[in-house]
Order: structure tokens, then sequence, then C-alpha cells
């Protein structure tokens, strides 16, 4: 597959790949100002994508794609990460909005500007062709494991990506192009998950996307209102909540789709109430983007996209593509990704139970995750829904002390959001639910907790906190 080139889009030059308010962005406008972008661009291989709005960020996507350069990109756009990344990358250069909308994000001098390429005079526009084997983008995982991760992704992976998530969801290309999503979404598109549905999507399947960055409940409802039908709001569980806590009134909505953390059951039966729609949930990694789908309500299955398939660890690496399918049910443990387009085969973060002749799993949790005390097992996954799960509570985490393994008389540590309640209270509602082995001495409360834009939280932020509750033992 590394030699066929693949076109940048497959879709009509009259269909409407995105939405800014009331401005309906043509597939015939977009190819034109990727080629007036594309001639302005420095002869560099890597670009750091800083755009906010999603439409500059698809357009920059694009441009440096057809001038064989990779696009890099990061949900954490501070100026510490920035040096981080360009000490990776000499010679890169950055890409910003044209007018900046958010001070809190500082743009390095020189960066090129994207907005306003007024390439429409131009009558036919060229599709630029991509080799389906070209790294196209540079995934940064967010950190919440440790150190933030580089992930190269090939232009086929992405493009298959596209098309299963395509015919999962139900938004393949109709004929004419009549009745395509809209997608409203809260997560950034330098996100691997912002990344897939709101920018690479609508290249290859029947969707529009709104250019926006929307973070606030009254941000997502006016976006939802003056969106045309059928709406898509592409959300995270924190995201979600905070919509639901809000009562702000939703229009129709298709589905909603949440990614980035584990749904509570609880949180998408209230939303599918509230909102008279289906939530659905996507499963996936930066390493290896979207692999699989559900929709929480109707239990733990997850199904594999078409193009992707599982298989043990442990299987030669002479097998069969595919050799999922053969896997007996009920098989667990360590697993590894087959993903259409990508080189080789990837390993998945957490244990899954095959099922369904290979071609469905359930988790089973983190390698990293699951805690051993006093002969028992837990993950810590669990025990957050457990505590999230109190009344009262707005937010919350469980985390391992350093010294676990080696202080026997050391106990989990918890921290909570929750105004109006003691570090006693919430303790006492978690007796009864929780095994007392795995319980916290206390549970300290802070007034929210140190997670980033797509509601993760950074292995360093939580290193942070753990430091200050040893100090103040």
């Amino acid at each position: 597959m590394s030699d066929i080139a693949l076109p940048l889009t497959d879709r009509a030059p009259e269909a409407i790949l995105f939405r800014r308010g009331a401005e309906a962005i043509t597939v015939r406008r977009f190819l034109a100002e990727v080629a007036v972008l594309a001639a302005r661009l420095p002869d560099r291989p890597h670009v750091l994508n800083l755009c906010a709005d999603r439409y500059n960020a698809l357009l920059g996507l694009a441009a440096a794609l057809s001038r064989g350069q990779v696009m890099l990109l990061s949900a954490d756009r501070t100026e510490r990460r920035q040096r981080e990344i360009a000490a990776l990358y000499p010679g890169l250069y950055p890409m910003a909005d044209a007018v900046q909308d958010d001070p809190a994000w500082a743009v390095p001098e020189g960066a090129i500007r994207v907005g306003g390429e007024a390439g429409a005079g131009l009558a036919v526009p060229t599709n630029p062709l991509i080799p389906a084997g070209r790294v196209a983008i540079i995934g940064f995982t967010s950190g919440s494991t440790g150190q933030p991760g580089a992930h190269p992704k090939p232009w086929g992976a992405l493009v298959a990506a596209s098309r299963a998530a395509a015919a999962r969801f139900g938004l393949e290309r109709p004929a004419g192009e009549s009745g395509a999503a809209t997608l409203v979404a809260t997560v950034p598109a330098q996100h691997m998950y912002g990344f897939e549905t709101t920018l690479a999507l609508p290249l290859h399947a029947a969707t529009a996307s709104h250019a926006g960055p929307f973070f606030y409940p009254v941000e997502v409802a006016e976006a939802l209102h003056a969106a045309p039908t059928p709406r898509l709001l592409v959300t995270t569980p924190l995201q979600m909540r905070a919509l639901l806590r809000s009562g702000a009134a939703l229009p129709p909505l298709r589905a909603v789709i949440s990614a980035t953390a584990p749904l509570d059951p609880d949180l998408a039966r209230e939303a599918e109430a509230a909102w008279s729609t289906e939530v659905l949930e996507i499963y996936g990694a930066t390493e290896m983007g979207s692999i699989a789908s559900r929709r929480t309500v109707e239990g733990e299955a997850w199904h594999l996209y078409d193009s992707v398939a599982l298989r043990p660890v442990e299987a030669p690496a002479d097998a069969a593509d595919g050799a999922a399918d053969g896997a007996a049910d009920g098989a667990g443990g360590r697993m590894e990704a087959l993903v259409a387009g990508m080189p080789g085969p990837v390993p998945l973060a957490d244990a899954v139970t095959l099922a369904a002749g290979g071609r469905a799993f359930r988790l089973l949790g983190r390698h990293a995750d699951i805690v051993k005390l006093g002969g028992k097992r837990v993950s810590l996954a669990s025990l957050n829904r457990l505590l999230q799960a109190v009344p009262g509570v707005e937010d919350g985490v469980f985390l391992v002390p350093e010294d676990l393994d080696r202080n026997p008389a050391a106990r989990l540590l918890a921290f909570a959001v929750a105004p109006g309640m003691s570090g006693a209270a919430v303790l006492g509602a978690l007796r009864g639910q929780v095994d007392p082995v795995f319980l916290p001495r206390g549970v300290t409360l802070l007034p929210a907790l140190p997670r980033d834009r797509v509601g993760k939280l950074p292995a360093a932020a939580l290193a942070a906190l753990r430091r200050r509750q040893a100090e103040q033992a």
C-alpha cells in the first residue's frame, strides 16, 4: 500500500467541508486555499500546527502535505512544550491563526499565519495525491502516563481510519452529499481524537466540522443551535458532565461521541435521557488512532472497526494479517492491534478479553493501572469511577503513593472536588463501595484537579499532587 497515492479528499467539489458560523466552506474553496497557502510555506521538513481555528488547522495540514512536509500535533501549546518540540525537530517552523483569539497561548515570532487565503479565484483547484506510506503527522501523547511520546502516522493509516469510522457511525458519503452531518466538537484539533473526528473525517466522510474551538457549555449549546441537522456532538466525559450540569438546552442530536477517558454508564444514560440521543464511545490511543466503538449503555463490549484486528502479543511475527479472527473467545491479556495503513502492530496499553471471534473485546484495565494490596487487585479507573459517583463529588482521582511497594503502612491517596462537603464525608460515602484495603486514610479536597483541555491528568501534575501530600503528612 505504501506505493499507492491517495487523494487529499475524495468528496465532491461542492460538498460542504467546514462551517464557520453561517459561512459554508466547500471542498472547491478549500482546495483552492490549500494551493495558495502551500505556495508560501518555507521549505522545511516539519511544521508545528498551533492553529486554534479548526479550518485553519486543516488548511495548514493539507498545504504541508502537498509540499511533502510532516505536521506536528500537540494539544499542549505552552511555550515550554513548544521549546521541547523544537529541540526534537530542529528547523521546524510554527503555524498559527492569522488572528490570534486566545491570548493564553504564545505564538513564536515568525510563525506562518493561516487564514483569509483568498484562493477562490482558482477555477479548477488541484486535489493533491499523497503517497499512502508517507508520514503525514506526528502526534504527541498527553503525558498522562509519563513524558509525552511522539507517534508518526502514515497518510494511508489516516485515510483508512477515517473511512472505517465513517462506516461505523453511518457517515458514508450519500448520493449528492445531501444530508451530511455537522460536527460540533469540544476537543482541540491537535489532540488525536479531535484531529481524527474534526479534521481527517470531513475529508473522507459526509461530515462538515464547525471551525471554532468550543469548550464552555454556553458555547457548545450556541454552536449546536446554529448548526444544521443532523448534528453530532464530539466531546469528552468531563465536558459532557459539565454540559449536563449547566442545564443548557440542546437542539436534536443525531448522536454524541465521547473519548479520552472511560465513560460512566450512568452518565451516558443521563445524557441519552436529557438529549434524546445515543451516546457512543470511541476506543483508541495516540499510538494507533481509534480502533473500536460501543454504545455505552448497551454493555462493556467494544466492537473493532473493520480495518482493525487484535492478536496476542506472543503471536509469531509471520502470523497472517487478521489473525485475531482465529483467537479463542475468552482469550485475554496483552494484545496488539493490526491497523490498516500502519507499518506494524501496535501494543495496547490495556489488557483485554477477546470475544465474538476476535471482533469484540472487553477491557480488563490498563497494565499500568492495576494496583495490588493485601493480595487483592483493583484498577485505579474503577476506583475513580466510584469516587466520582459519590453524590456531591464533581471530580476525583485515586493515586498510588511512591512508597506503596516498600512501605507496608502505605495507603492509596484520594483527591476530590466536592464543594460543600468535607473530606470525611466523601470518605464515609466510599465505605461500603470500596474494599477496605484500598480505602485512603483521608480524602484531600481541592478546588479543581489539574486536568488539561481534554480532561486528562498529566503525569507531572499528578506527581506534584503526590509530593504536596507527602510534605503535608
